[in-house]
């Protein structure tokens, strides 16, 4: 299982993760860390899938304990607001970290 401390670290300074879930290889831009029916999740934005960039970029949620071979990597993200909504109600009382809020990228 992924190590929370990895997550935190990318999170926190908006670098990209490089993982392999589901036997691919990820490259992720985390958005927040939270917890579901005592499991830990991330939604992340999948930058690359197998070294190619998706067809459309939108936000993912991965299981913690699925992603294998977790690194972080020395490449920022910016926040994708217009993807990732802080306020949504499955993140309500559950959210262990998350990248700052739009109000406070401003």
């Amino acid at each position: 299982m992924t190590a929370p401390t990895t997550i935190f670290e990318a999170i926190a300074l908006q670098k990209c993760l490089m993982a392999t879930y589901n036997k691919l290889v990820v490259k992720l831009a985390p958005h927040i860390l939270y917890t579901r029916h005592d499991e830990m999740f991330i939604d992340a934005v999948t930058i690359e899938r197998e070294g190619r960039p998706p067809r459309e970029l939108k936000l993912g949620t991965f299981k913690l304990a699925g992603l294998n071979d977790v690194s972080v990597l020395d490449e920022t993200f910016e926040a994708m607001h217009g993807l990732y909504d802080e306020t949504d109600a499955k993140y309500k009382d559950v959210t262990l970290f998350a990248v700052a809020p739009e109000s406070a990228a401003a």
